[in-house]
């Protein structure tokens, strides 16, 4: 279930299950992992590895806010897309970033890239 960007080895296998359960189990990790309080403001970034559909990542995107929302840690900014990707390989990741007014900031810069703009 867990694997790396290039299919490096995880932290365990598991049989395929509903997108709230894996979600659960990818952000629990997370989150226990920094760790995120309740209060706190994140950037949540779900990136597709090349094989899966955008709607899929807006699945993941909607467990992985209403997961934190239950914890009363909010979505602030979000970037949902697949940008680092392996060969059209299947699956997500999910990174979360812990967001202070500095860092909203920086995040918040105007951006000009061929991938990504806004700002400008």
């Amino acid at each position: 279930m867990e694997i790396g960007i290039h299919g490096e080895p995880g932290r365990e296998r598991r049989a395929q299950a509903p997108a709230d359960e894996v979600v659960e189990l990818m952000a629990q990790t997370i989150v226990d992992d920094l760790p995120f309080r309740r209060g706190d403001s994140v950037l949540a970034f779900v990136n597709g590895m090349g094989g899966t559909s955008l709607i899929e990542l807006y699945i993941v995107y909607r467990a992985l806010d209403r997961f934190l929302g239950s914890r009363g840690i909010s979505i602030t900014r979000n970037l949902i897309g697949s940008y680092i990707t392996s060969l059209e390989m299947a699956g997500c990741s999910i990174t979360l970033l812990r967001l202070d007014q500095e860092m909203t900031s920086h995040w918040d810069a105007p951006v000009s890239t061929p991938r990504l703009r806004w700002g400008i």
